[in-house]
């Protein structure tokens, strides 16, 4: 028996702990992420990254049952592909889930419709400052979390009605920013108390966890753990570039210009990292032109992204399409079940907290 299931059976035994389907969470843990917990409304304050491709129904339904909290990654669905997906997921799980929408989408308060006509109770938006708008109607029926790279926006964001924020490190795979996640925890979590707080970025294993929620943070969020959990329909081929990667391998990409403004990704390199700096300068040279404004540039490098990720995740095409990979993506080193995923993490928490004397 290895120590990860070892400590799962002890942990099941555990007096006084909370329960999370098979799995007995430790007291001093549930205690640490409680706030956390009780704001998703599930029992492990573990809020899964969205991921293109990858957060859909089967995976965010196994996050949600193991007792996690999934997040369908909207993308670049259109209303009707979301009210699907959302439909899809609820017959999978009765768990609470979340939905992540992109703040530069043409149709962004069409798909807040659809969470709502749908009873999301949870709306998470990235990729910017989502408008004004759309957080007040958003918050008419679910809670709001936002992503808030520095102390200063974080608190504008809580001003414009956030519920809870996610503080993202440049660790993380997809779109990231440039400041560390250690760098922002620690600029973030000693000033924002007002709501629930969730660090994110680079964060694979459970002692990590229990650091920043130490540190004050209400949960975290994780999203390359996750990509090679059996339930997630990921091609083999982008698993096993995954199970084979280490950290130093998931490099950003490079802004060409600063005249277009290029939010940096993360990904496992290849020669699909050359095809984006390829396209990066087709769509510069038309933005110049004034063949196309700058929200028309973004979106075609948006587009890029997406469909470059699908190739790479669905198609697996991994030589040319996008492997977007947070550094964490060394801690991936094989495929197994979300609960599996979930013991491991709460395992090593225990055993930190345990030989904190917690």
């Amino acid at each position: 028996m290895n120590d990860a299931a070892a400590t799962k059976n002890e942990l099941r035994s555990a007096p006084h702990g909370v329960e999370a389907g098979a799995l007995v969470i430790p007291p001093r843990l549930a205690q640490l992420w409680k706030r956390g917990a009780d704001f998703l409304g599930c029992p492990i304050s573990i809020l899964a990254g969205a991921m293109s491709w990858v957060s859909e129904r089967h995976l965010v339904a196994a996050i949600s049952n193991a007792g996690g909290f999934g997040v369908i990654a909207c993308g670049a669905m259109t209303p009707a592909l979301l009210d699907t997906e959302i439909k899809a997921t609820r017959a999978l799980t009765k768990k609470p889930f979340g939905v992540n929408l992109i703040t530069m989408h043409p149709q962004l308060m069409e798909l807040v419709d659809v969470c709502q006509g749908n009873g999301v109770t949870h709306v998470v938006f990235a990729g910017g400052v989502p408008p004004g708008d759309a957080i007040k109607k958003a918050k008419t029926f679910a809670k709001v979390l936002c992503f808030a790279p520095a102390v200063v926006l974080a608190k504008r964001l809580i001003k414009n009605g956030a519920d809870a924020l996610v503080i993202e490190g440049s660790e993380a795979g997809g779109h990231i920013g440039p400041v560390s996640t250690s760098v922002l925890a620690q600029e973030i979590l000693p000033a924002i108390r007002d709501v629930p707080v969730f660090v994110a970025g680079g964060i694979g294993r459970g002692e990590a966890i229990v650091s920043f929620l130490e540190m004050g943070a209400a949960g975290v969020q994780m999203g390359t753990r996750f990509v090679c959990a059996s339930e997630s329909i990921a091609h083999p081929k982008f698993k096993q570039a995954f199970i084979r990667a280490a950290a130093r391998e998931a490099v950003t990409s490079v802004q060409l210009d600063k005249r277009l403004p290029v939010i940096p990704v993360r990904a496992l390199a290849n020669q699909g990292t050359e095809l984006f700096m390829e396209t990066q300068r087709k769509v510069l040279d038309k933005f110049v032109k004034g063949e196309v404004d700058q929200q028309a540039a973004q979106l075609e490098i948006e587009h890029f992204w997406a469909g470059a990720l699908r190739r790479a995740v669905i198609d697996g095409d991994v030589e040319f399409g996008s492997m977007m990979a947070g550094q964490s993506v060394g801690m991936v080193t094989r495929e197994e079940p979300v609960t599996a995923i979930m013991a491991e993490l709460i395992a090593q928490a225990g055993e930190a907290l345990a030989a904190r004397g917690g």
